[in-house]
């Protein structure tokens, strides 16, 4: 019988580990209001496309300085204030975007949230620590699920609120989550001990050490580095090359985004599996899913349907093998979970923006067949990478 110590123990996990899938929900949605509502600000300012281009552009930057710059720093001081003061920061940067006077206040404030956005990252650091080394994967899935979830929402949500009561107030919307989310925050997540006692340039330079060292890391960070290129380079393109093939405008575009998050049902039976089964059947998996999805993009002039399946094997594809293997890289790097999960973010985040810039000057140079060659090519180099038939990394069976 559990005594009332284990239990209590228990439940206080089970209530931090809730706390941290709603938190994850509502940080992942903070960057993608903005999706369906671009055109809408554009009008307001009568900025160019260009001009409101900056906002998603400044977005997705931020995330990447956040998750260099600040994640790391989760081994370094207790997470409770980092996570604390990265939403609390986060929440401003909402409320500033919901009163804009400008295209550059706006701007500089999507800046901002990209940066504190990269908590998400700080999250799943604490889930991976607390559960049982048999149930991480599946824990890592759920919390991923929770962050696609809020990805969805957040267009979905964007997009009706901005239609029936004007774009500001999604942005009011979302700081009032994020409100109430610091509320919750403050109230129950526990301080955690640092890891290292490094300084803040010696904790920067050692993920490269990490980086050399470990050969499953390389790995892996790899294989989501190229599947990110495929990934990121579809939705660069996707609604001219629909407009091209099926001459659909960019409503029935944006729909795609529905079976395209086929992701978020996987993410949690992935997990499972790599608890049972370890990462590599679960990447393989993931990356033949992929290979599966650009042979249908391959001929989808034939009939959109085949966007459809491709879309939805894509985001499968993804999901399956990120989950897989940023467990395996949290268990590899057991006291640098911090350092772990930049160097995993970083690469994930770096191949969509890769896939994005290749994949859009590949279509405006050479059409749709160019972007299937390329993102086929990234594939199969995954998947060798994978099988050990190109040396990256040593590779765990």
């Amino acid at each position: 019988m559990p005594t009332t110590t284990t239990t209590a123990v228990i439940d206080n996990h089970r209530v931090l580990i809730a706390l941290l899938i709603g938190a994850a929900f509502v940080i992942a949605g903070g960057i993608h209001y903005q999706t369906p509502m671009l055109a809408t600000i554009a009008n307001e300012f009568q900025a160019s496309p260009a001009a409101v281009g900056w906002i998603p552009t400044l977005s997705f930057g931020g995330m990447l300085v956040g998750i260099a710059l600040l994640v790391p720093l989760g081994d370094r001081i207790s997470k409770r204030w980092l996570i604390i003061g990265m939403v609390l920061v986060l929440s401003m940067a909402q409320a500033l975007m919901a009163m804009a006077p400008s295209i550059a206040v706006l701007a500089a404030a999507s800046l901002v949230t990209g940066i504190c956005a990269s908590v998400g990252l700080v999250f799943i650091s604490i889930v991976v620590e607390i559960a049982p080394p048999q149930h991480r994967g599946r824990t890592v899935g759920t919390q991923l699920m929770a962050m696609f979830t809020g990805i969805l929402f957040a267009r979905i949500a964007g997009g009706l609120i901005a239609t029936h009561f004007g774009w500001r107030w999604s942005y009011v919307f979302s700081a009032g989550l994020h409100c109430a989310l610091i509320g919750a925050l403050l109230a129950w997540l526990p301080h955690t001990r640092p890891t290292t006692q490094m300084t803040y340039g010696d904790l920067l330079g050692s993920m490269f050490t990490m980086y050399r060292k470990h050969g499953e890391v390389r790995r892996a960070v790899a294989i989501q580095f190229l599947l990110g290129i495929c990934y990121g380079g579809f939705w660069a393109v996707v609604a001219p090359m629909m407009a091209h093939l099926h001459q659909v405008g960019p409503t029935a575009a944006g729909l795609i985004g529905i079976p395209g998050a086929a992701g978020i049902l996987v993410a949690r039976p992935a997990g499972r599996w790599t608890d049972r089964s370890g990462a590599a059947p679960v990447v393989t998996t993931g990356v033949c899913l992929m290979i599966c999805a650009w042979l249908a993009f391959g001929i989808s002039a034939a009939s959109i349907a085949l966007v459809v399946a491709g879309a939805v094997m894509l985001d499968c594809g993804l999901r399956t093998a990120m989950v897989a293997n940023q467990t395996l890289v949290n268990a590899a790097l057991l006291d640098s979970r911090g350092r772990a999960n930049t160097i995993f973010g970083m690469h994930v985040w770096c191949g969509n923006a890769v896939g994005a810039f290749l994949t859009s000057t590949a279509y405006a140079l050479y059409g749709w067949l160019a972007v299937c060659a390329i993102a086929m090519t990234a594939s199969v180099c995954a998947l060798l990478i994978h099988w050990g038939m190109v040396p990256v990394g040593k590779v765990s069976r």
